[in-house]
C-alpha cells in the first residue's frame, strides 16, 4: 500500500475542537463487514451489538500533563517542552521534545513556573526523539512529580488549534484511566460513560484491560510513500496473564471480542501464539498495521474517525477493508461526522 492511497479531503470544520456534551452521545456509524450494511446510531447504542459473555478490551493508560512552557536562561526565550517519558527516576531525567528545537543546546538551562519554581538542564540533544532534560530538584520523588505536573498542561492534539481549557483535564481522559504514562489519549475509549459501562455490565458483557502508553508517534507524519518502509515509534505495553486468559477463554467459547481503539488492536496483535491466542507481555511494541492484514484476536473494533494519511486510518482500513473504509470516510464527510480525538465513532463488526 502507498501513503497516497489514504488521502481524502477533510474540511477543517469537521475536526471536532471540543468534546461532545455527553461522552456516550457522540454519533456512531456501525459497519457490518459481512453484509455491507451501514447504520447511523448514537454511541450508547453500541451495547445493542453485543451479548452476555462478549468481551470489550480497553486501554487503561492514563494521560499525564505533558506540555510545559518555560523560558531559556539569559535570553528569556519562550520554549515549549513536551514530556515524552521518564528515563531515570532518581536523577529526574526525562525524554522530551522542545520547540523551537534549534535554540536549545547541551548545557542550556530552562526555567518553569512563577519564581522559576522548576529548573532543568539540557544534557543530551542527540536522541532520535528530541532532548534529554535533567530537572534540578532536591526532595522526594512524589513532591517532584506533583510540582512538575502542576506546571504541565493536558497534551491535547495540536490539530485542535487551541490551548488547554478546563474541560480537557477530565474529557481528554477515559473514565477507567489507571496506569499513568500516555501523552495521547486512547480516543475510542473517551466515548464510554459510567452509565453505559454499568448497562453493559448488567447485560453480562465482560471487560478486559491492557495498558499501552500511547506516544506522539500516533501523530507523526509519514514521510515515505511505500508504507513497508515506515517505522513506528516504540510504545510501552502490558498485557497481564489474567487478561490473556480472559480473552482466550471467551474466544474459545465463541464469544465476541471487541477492541476499543487502535491502541488496543496494536497491542493484542503484537504477540499472538501460532494457534491465534493472546500472549501475556510486558515490553514494547512498534507494530504497524496496514492493509492487507489478517487479524487474530478481535471480531469487532470501536474507533474514531481519523485524519488523512494517519497510521490510525491505515489500521482501520486493514480491519474494515481498504475500499470499504475509504468509501465510508467519503460518506462520513458528506454526513458531517466529526473527526479526531474528540470526534464521532465507528463500530466495525
Amino acid at each position: 500500500m502507498k501513503l497516497s492511497q489514504f488521502k481524502f479531503d477533510l474540511p477543517e470544520e469537521l475536526i471536532a475542537v471540543h468534546p461532545n456534551r455527553n461522552r456516550d452521545e457522540a454519533r456512531l456509524m456501525v459497519v457490518n463487514r459481512q453484509t455491507g450494511e451501514i447504520e447511523h446510531k448514537i454511541f450508547k447504542n453500541v451495547i445493542d451489538y453485543f451479548d452476555d459473555k462478549d468481551v470489550f478490551i480497553f486501554n487503561d493508560t492514563k494521560v499525564f500533563p505533558a506540555r510545559l512552557y518555560g523560558n531559556k536562561e539569559k535570553t528569556g526565550a519562550k520554549i515549549e517542552v513536551f514530556l515524552l517519558r521518564e528515563l531515570n527516576e532518581e536523577f529526574h531525567l526525562w525524554d522530551v521534545l522542545v520547540d523551537p528545537a534549534r535554540k536549545i543546546r547541551i548545557g542550556n538551562k530552562l526555567y518553569f513556573g512563577d519564581d522559576d519554581l522548576m529548573v532543568a538542564e539540557v544534557i543530551d540533544n542527540t536522541t532520535s526523539r528530541g532532548r534529554t532534560l535533567r530537572f534540578l530538584y532536591d526532595g522526594p520523588q512524589e513532591d517532584f512529580k506533583a510540582s512538575l505536573y502542576a506546571l504541565g498542561e493536558t497534551p491535547i492534539p495540536k490539530y485542535l488549534g487551541r490551548g488547554e481549557e478546563p474541560e480537557d483535564k477530565d474529557r481528554y481522559q477515559t473514565i477507567y484511566a489507571k496506569n499513568e504514562g500516555a501523552v495521547v489519549a486512547p480516543a475510542a475509549g473517551l466515548h464510554f460513560s459510567r452509565e453505559l459501562m454499568k448497562r453493559m455490565e448488567i447485560k453480562g458483557i465482560d471487560f478486559a484491560y491492557i495498558t499501552l502508553h500511547s506516544g506522539l508517534g500516533n501523530y507523526r507524519e509519514i514521510d515515505v510513500e511505500d508504507l513497508t518502509k515506515h517505522k513506528m515509534d516504540s510504545e510501552q505495553m502490558i498485557i497481564t496473564p489474567e487478561t490473556a486468559d480472559q480473552v482466550n477463554t471467551a474466544k474459545a467459547n465463541g464469544s465476541k471480542i471487541c477492541a476499543v481503539g487502535t491502541s488496543v488492536m496494536r497491542s493484542i496483535e503484537t504477540i499472538v501464539t501460532t494457534n491465534g491466542e493472546l500472549k501475556p507481555n510486558n515490553g514494547w511494541t512498534n507494530k504497524f498495521i496496514f492493509p492487507p492484514y489478517d487479524f487474530n484476536i478481535a471480531d469487532a473494533l470501536v474507533t474514531n474517525f481519523h485524519l488523512p494519511q494517519s497510521t490510525l486510518l491505515m489500521m482501520t482500513a486493514a480491519f474494515g477493508g481498504y475500499e470499504r473504509i475509504m468509501d465510508i470516510y467519503e460518506m462520513a464527510v458528506k454526513e458531517k461526522y466529526r473527526f479526531g480525538a474528540y470526534g464521532d465513532a465507528m463500530l466495525i463488526i
